[in-house]
């Protein structure tokens, strides 16, 4: 047989990780609203039987104010599925329940699992499961999702459900009289135009709760009209003293807190880990220096460690697939010509790659710990102070950490924002939280320019992108989107040991995901770099000595834009990064490598046969095992610094002074965001959106690049002040905008 399993809970219920359990997925787990925003599907067989299991956007309710919400509701008004699991916070079940709630008004065959009976325990709360299924009349079973026999458990649950459907509770809240009157006299009208009509209850009540989404399909079936609603809504309003939207809710929570009370004891009264960890990390003085250090650390430890492990991957990589590889080619007798693309092009390609992993794998680990942890919640309340002040609210921060990782699931998490007009400024200020992919090029300029002052340059650049994002934040708060700021609720977790297992899995499928998403991107772009470095505009071919091939010429074409953030002529290979950073962040260091490495070959051109007589594959993985202790030496403060640099450090001072580098830094930073962050831009805000979006980035870009430059070395008057000049006609567009706009228009 073939089994449909929805699962559905509040954010930080455990949901995620049970399906991951339950699926042997790798779908992302975390501690924040937004990890899941859309469907997840996962299967499993058991026997002959088979279940896709589909994992639901974390919600509170079904009320479909948000994004997160209405692709829930739509999934499970649908119906396809044959079981709704429940998952609920057994630390926090009054909360949790009221989800449970609307799944009964909605007459959906639920199964309750309650998860974190372990902490639950641990903070003195026992839960009667056998009186709480009595009482709602669901059936329930307690488990943890992080311990290994939990799928099991919650199968056995499954299958029983399945083979003896839970009874949909009937009228379970009750309303008070003039509710209920009026709920039954909707009912009634709504049978009659349409008798088999699966929910009349529910979208009565939805009627009165005046659901944005509910209310407008009813009214367009002429069962109702507008002022018929208004004028009941108004009566019963003017009778309870509330709105009925109100009343109803605190009908749900009072049933909750009866249920609650009756089925949950406590043991254990005194002051919980997590509250004293809270007044510390929380404080109003204490929460941002704290956060600010905490990110230092995730930054400083991701360099210096991830540091030490470069050289390793460098030689290593270095040694098999462009010596080694290179040996094979030429002993085959192959071209020079595909030697030169396939060894010193996607060999070095590969090489680039590789020296990527101990640096990305440090900063996703120490990221992964503070998520696990539960700390990363908190970063949104900490920071609610300085979101409310642009006129967001502090839950918009999360897509913002999230964008450390990837700004695309940052620009997707934005979808649990309940204003539209939150969403776009969110989306506008996402990008300005460096990404995975900027940090390589951060980590190879830091390193090769400002030495033990690596760390702290990669942790000025991440500050400044946040002080940027907020600046972004109050320019269209000031000019296209003016109004008034929403408010912050959101959820935070208990504190928990971070777990080792979900720590790995996390941080692993994060830098597979990038290893394998950069490699193609550097292969590529390797390729056509490749080519249009051999090719000349006269039909030649063999350019990459010289400055004729379509490439330099290109280059040469674009440096002037970049010129005044001290881009020199002769460095166009800094310019032809830029392009190609367009597509892929991580391709810049590939990019500017092979091209300078192009350069220096004509001076620097040995004879084929000196180069295999130097080829050791023994030699080169035992010169890479013995740089680790070496590379952690020095990343402890111990030992000698190298004798030598790598060879890509001494092209770039070639090419670039500190000054320059900083501000070619700056630039990557702000500039147009890769292509697939663009096409989600597309999807989720529109094309015109779209363009400013592109447009503001790469102008701030350019502008912020430049004045740096020019304050720092350039010193020419003319190229201080057109960046001031290009700021200030950048902010009269925008206010002019919001005038003509005087709200943001619907997608």
């Amino acid at each position: 047989m073939k089994y449909t399993i929805a699962l559905v809970g509040n954010p930080n219920s455990g949901k995620t990780t049970l399906f991951n359990a339950l699926t042997g997925s790798s779908q992302r787990i975390g501690n924040w609203p937004g990890v899941t925003v859309d469907l997840v599907e996962g299967h499993r067989r058991e026997g002959d039987d088979s279940f896709r299991i589909v994992d639901l956007p974390g919600i509170y309710g079904l009320s479909a104010k948000t994004e997160d919400e209405r692709v829930a509701r739509d999934f499970l008004l649908a119906g396809e599925y044959d079981l709704a699991v429940n998952i609920l916070d057994s630390t926090n079940l009054e909360r949790n329940l009221y989800l449970t709630t609307q799944l009964m008004e909605m007459g959906i065959p639920s199964l309750m699992v309650l998860n974190m009976h372990d902490l639950a325990s641990e903070q003195g709360l026992n839960v009667d499961v056998g009186h709480l299924s009595t009482h709602l009349q669901y059936p329930a079973v307690e488990v943890s999702a992080t311990r290994p026999d939990a799928a099991a458990e919650v199968m056995r649950a499954v299958r029983s459900s399945l083979e003896k459907p839970p009874r949909v509770p009937q009228k379970l809240v009750r309303y008070p009289n003039e509710i209920e009157d009026l709920l039954a006299s909707m009912m009634e009208r709504i049978k009659r135009a349409d008798p088999e009509h699966p929910r009349p209850r529910w979208t009565a009540v939805k009627l009165l709760e005046e659901d944005e989404t509910v209310t407008p399909e009813i009214l367009r079936e002429g069962w109702f009209t507008r002022e018929e609603l208004e004028a009941e809504i108004l009566r019963v309003s003017g009778i309870l003293k509330d709105r009925p939207d109100v009343v109803v809710a605190n009908a749900r929570y009072g049933l909750i807190r009866g249920v609650v009370r009756e089925v949950v004891t406590r043991t254990i009264t005194r002051e919980s880990m997590t509250e004293k960890i809270d007044r510390v990390v929380m404080n109003p003085v204490l929460g941002v220096p704290l956060f600010a250090v905490a990110m230092y650390l995730v930054f400083w430890l991701s360099i210096s460690l991830g540091g030490a492990f470069i050289d390793f991957f460098d030689i290593l990589t270095g040694t098999i697939f462009v010596d080694g590889f290179g040996l094979l080619l030429r002993t085959l007798g192959t071209p020079g010509f595909l030697i030169a693309l396939l060894a010193d092009g996607i060999g070095a390609g590969i090489q680039t790659v590789a020296t990527f992993i101990p640096v990305i794998f440090f900063l996703f680990l120490m990221l992964s710990l503070l998520e696990d942890s539960g700390y990363m919640s908190r970063a949104a309340f900490i920071m609610d102070r300085f979101m409310r002040w642009i006129g967001l609210p502090g839950k918009a921060f999360v897509p913002m950490l999230v964008g450390f990782g990837c700004t695309v699931p940052a620009i997707l998490a934005t979808r649990t924002l309940d204003s539209r007009k939150d969403r776009i400024m969110t989306i506008f200020m996402s990008p300005l939280m460096s990404c995975g992919a900027r940090l390589p090029v951060y980590a190879l300029f830091a390193a090769a320019f400002f030495g033990e002052q690596a760390g702290l340059v990669v942790f000025s650049l991440y500050l400044i992108g946040i002080v940027l994002a907020i600046l972004t934040g109050l320019i269209f708060r000031t000019t296209a989107f003016r109004g008034e700021t929403s408010h912050l609720i959101m959820e935070l977790p208990s504190y928990h040991a971070p777990r080792f297992r979900h720590i790995m899995l996390h941080t692993w499928l994060r830098l597979k995901d990038f290893i394998f998403r950069a490699g193609k991107v550097i292969i590529l772009a390797v390729l056509v770099l490749g080519f249009l470095s051999s090719f000349g505009l006269d039909g030649s071919i063999g350019n990459q000595d010289n400055e004729n091939s379509v490439m330099a010429l290109m280059g040469k074409g674009l440096t002037p834009v970049f010129a005044p953030m001290g881009v020199e002529r002769d460095n166009w290979p800094a310019a032809v990064g830029l392009f190609t950073g367009m597509f892929a962040k991580e391709s810049i260091v590939g990019t500017i490598n092979g091209l300078y490495s192009q350069l220096s070959e004509s001076s620097e051109n040995p004879a084929e046969g000196e180069e295999d007589e130097g080829f050791s594959l023994v030699s080169g993985i035992r010169d890479s095992l013995l740089s680790i202790p070496a590379g952690l030496a020095a990343a402890l403060g111990f030992g000698d610094e190298a004798e030598e640099d790598p060879r890509s450090f001494q092209l770039l001072r070639q090419h670039f002074t500190p000054a320059q580098a900083y501000a070619y830094l700056l630039f990557v930073l702000v500039y147009f965001p890769c292509l697939a962050v663009v096409a989600t831009v597309v999807r989720e805000i529109g094309g015109p959106y779209t363009v400013l979006f592109v447009t503001y980035h790469t102008l701030m870009a350019w502008i912020v690049a430049t004045l740096f430059y020019q304050a720092a070395e350039g010193h020419q008057f003319a190229w201080m002040a057109a960046p001031v000049l290009f700021f200030g006609g950048l902010y009269l567009f925008l206010y002019l905008m919001g005038l003509k706009k005087g709200r943001v228009p619907a997608a």
